[in-house]
């Protein structure tokens, strides 16, 4: 939240690159059939996008699986893509959405968030915090909530996603009352309150997941979650509005991280008045004035 406030906006850019999206001037005109090409023209892109927005907002989010599509040069590309938005002062999500028990948890854990200390790895930086899925229990989460705390990165883990589909498991009621979601939060809030978990600024370094098209539970999981950090992707393409993601935030202003991806990256598919970094640049500063406007403190 600190770095919300010293950018005066709570927006994150979601950066899902798609090679065929890209500038006409980053693809490669003989068609090669490479994966390092890909992965280079992808890197440019996402590069200038970080360098583009890194004095206006606070965070991106980096999607994994845009990466992973690519084999080892993708992987690699992703994680020196974290290491550059962390240089340029940016908070990275890695948005992952890992998830599994035991010490496959413990890897994954190992894998994001502990910090690098391989001699062979250039002192790259590793991501601020990583999305998890919390539908496997509490002692999925555990492995990845200790060594957060001791590296003091953070968690964001699904609670209520913004895709139709999410609706057949999270909306479902239960007989002792509520939805799936809102037991789920129940647990997200009760693990993200456990000793050493609440930082300074009165919010967990477990955080929550809760899309901007589901504003009605938005107002619910709020009360369910008041310490937790929602990350609230669906602004956008996805079809959600500023007052949609209202909700969200905590009646100071606080509490939330408003992502959006595909109208961001490439505004400059539909203005083509200016240069591509600049039709970026406008939609980043649209989206600003956009969210400001619906995180104002509330009065009582």
């Amino acid at each position: 939240m600190r770095a919300c406030g010293e950018k005066e906006t709570c927006v994150c850019v979601g950066i899902d690159p798609v090679y065929e999206r890209l500038p006409a001037e980053l693809l490669d005109n003989t068609r090669r059939r490479s994966a390092r090409y890909r992965v280079d023209a992808i890197v440019r892109f996402c590069q200038t996008v970080m360098e583009v927005v890194a004095p206006h907002v606070p965070c991106v989010k980096l999607q994994s699986a845009c990466f992973e599509r690519y084999w080892w040069p993708g992987v690699e590309a992703y994680h020196r893509l974290i290491d550059h938005g962390r240089r340029l002062g940016l908070m990275v999500i890695a948005d992952a959405k890992r998830g599994d028990i035991g010490i496959s948890a413990d890897h994954y854990a190992h894998g994001f968030l502990a910090p690098v200390d391989y001699d062979d790895l250039d002192d790259l930086l590793g991501p601020d915090a990583l999305t998890v899925h919390a539908y496997l229990g509490v002692d999925a989460l555990e492995p990845m909530l200790e060594t957060s705390r001791q590296a003091s990165r953070g968690l964001f883990a699904l609670v209520r996603t913004s895709n139709p589909g999410g609706d057949v498991l999270q909306g479902l009621s239960l007989e002792e009352g509520g939805t799936v979601a809102d037991a789920t939060a129940r647990m997200i809030a009760e693990a993200g309150a456990a000793s050493g978990r609440l930082g300074r600024s009165g919010y967990s370094l477990l955080g929550a997941v809760v899309g901007a098209t589901k504003p009605q539970d938005a107002v619910r999981l709020r009360g369910l979650m008041p310490e937790q950090i929602f990350l609230v992707p669906g602004f956008g393409a996805q079809g959600g509005q500023a007052d949609d993601v209202r909700a969200c935030f905590n009646p100071d202003g606080r509490g939330a991280l408003v992502t959006a991806s595909r109208s961001i990256l490439y505004a400059y598919q539909k203005d083509d008045t200016v240069s591509w970094p600049a039709a970026i640049e406008k939609a980043t500063i649209h989206m600003k004035v956009e969210i400001a406007e619906v995180s104002r403190p509330r009065g009582d």
